[in-house]
């Protein structure tokens, strides 16, 4: 396995990797040596994807050729996205009113960003799909956006003010449909 950072798949890398690999010593006994490797990390590339690199696994036997080295991609945890296939998901905190007025918003991703609009309504957990901003390949993966509206805290006269205000003004009561 090579485990590779998220952001390698949207440009792609030379990578370089240490092998242990068994090797026979003028004894004829067999000891574990290091040997490096640069390997291309293709742009595009999949956690689950096999690299092959063509004559560098183990020896053959009876003096022939050596066989395939395969290394099946993995992706270092993200502090923000995770990699399903080529979809990128990510966690989109919004504000209030944000989310209850519409909004358009710039989202940070590992090539760039993109200015995504959040439909006026918008509640927490609803998921909003921006094509062609997952991972690059043919054809280029999703980005999967997943709602979080996020409140801000009354933490000061103001903040409390405004909330108290929205309470006695809005007809609002978001348990409406619970059964007792």
């Amino acid at each position: 396995k090579v485990l590779l950072d998220l952001e390698d798949a949207f440009s792609g890398d030379t990578r370089q990797i240490a092998l242990r690999v068994p090797q026979m010593d003028p004894q004829g006994r067999v000891q574990l040596a290091t040997r490096t490797l640069n390997v291309k990390i293709p742009k595009g590339v999949r956690a689950g994807q096999v690299i092959r690199l063509a004559g560098q696994g183990a020896p053959g036997m009876g003096g022939s050729p050596a066989g395939d080295l395969l290394l099946e991609v993995q992706f270092k945890p993200h502090p923000r996205f995770r990699a399903d296939g080529r979809n990128l998901h990510l966690t989109l905190p919004i504000a209030p009113w944000e989310a209850a007025l519409g909004a358009i918003v710039a989202v940070d991703l590992p090539h760039g960003s993109v200015k995504v609009r959040i439909p006026g309504g918008a509640q927490s957990g609803r998921q909003l799909r921006v094509r062609g901003h997952g991972i690059p390949g043919q054809p280029p993966g999703d980005l999967l956006l997943d709602l979080q509206v996020v409140l801000p805290p009354a933490d000061s006269p103001k903040a409390r003010e405004l909330y108290e205000t929205m309470a006695r003004e809005l007809a609002f009561n978001p348990r409406q449909h619970e059964r007792a």
